[in-house]
């Protein structure tokens, strides 16, 4: 049995190990370029859907993260300890309540982000010349096209 489907190219299998593998320890990288430790990836999941998506409902939240609603409880009860998140009552329906983030939860979030493109961007002028600079952006353009709708 092959690796691969019949109707894709061993180049195209290769390619799509290799994006993946690179682009795992890149996100790693990434999460390792600001320190976390604080917060757990499941906390860090729900800052980042609340930036994303805005406001929601707890059990808005959970559906959303795959999460039972009391392990969502627990996750949003920790953010709100560190004054990460609020909880507003719905203006569209008084019984819910809204998560929302914090001036504190926003003020992470854009440091953390900060600190992550201060590391790329100084790893990329470190360890590539301005050519090789060059082709990683006519690489991330082509890479683009993949989520291109």
């Amino acid at each position: 049995m092959s690796e691969n489907p019949a109707d894709v190219s061993e180049s195209a299998a290769r390619a799509a190990r290799e994006l993946r593998t690179v682009f795992s320890r890149l996100r790693r990288t990434l999460k390792e370029a600001y320190d976390t430790r604080e917060l757990t990836p499941s906390q860090t999941a729900v800052l980042s859907r609340l930036v994303t998506d805005g406001p929601a409902s707890a059990s808005a939240l959970a559906a959303a993260e795959r999460v039972r609603p009391q392990s969502m409880a627990a996750t949003l009860a920790a953010l709100g300890e560190h004054g990460y998140v609020q909880r507003r009552p719905d203006p569209e329906d008084g019984r819910r309540q809204l998560v929302s983030l914090t001036e504190a939860g926003h003020a992470m979030i854009a440091d953390s982000r900060r600190a992550r493109e201060e590391w790329l961007a100084r790893a990329l002028q470190e360890r590539y010349t301005e050519a090789e600079r060059a082709t990683v952006l006519d690489a991330l353009a082509l890479l683009d096209r993949l989520t291109a709708r």
